[in-house]
């Protein structure tokens, strides 16, 4: 049986990203999480990490269609 959620963490190792963007998808509300336990730690449900990736893509490919790709940023690299 596979996971259903996964830790901020792993998103961010998945996303290839820093901690810190990783928790500004989730407090933006573009990448949805719950909070649980006593500490409130935050979880993502891999459904929705699937998803949002989907999403990211279609956006990418419309950015190219309109204009092509933007400028890579610092964090890009």
């Amino acid at each position: 049986m596979s996971k259903r959620f996964m830790t901020l963490t792993e998103v961010g190792e998945e996303l290839n990203i820093s901690p810190s963007q990783t928790y500004a998808l989730v407090r933006s509300g573009e990448l949805p999480a719950i909070q649980v336990g006593g500490r409130g730690q935050w979880r993502v449900e891999v459904r929705l990490l699937e998803e949002f990736i989907a999403r990211a893509y279609e956006k990418s490919a419309a950015a190219a269609r309109n204009g092509g790709p933007q400028e890579p940023t610092e964090n890009d690299e």
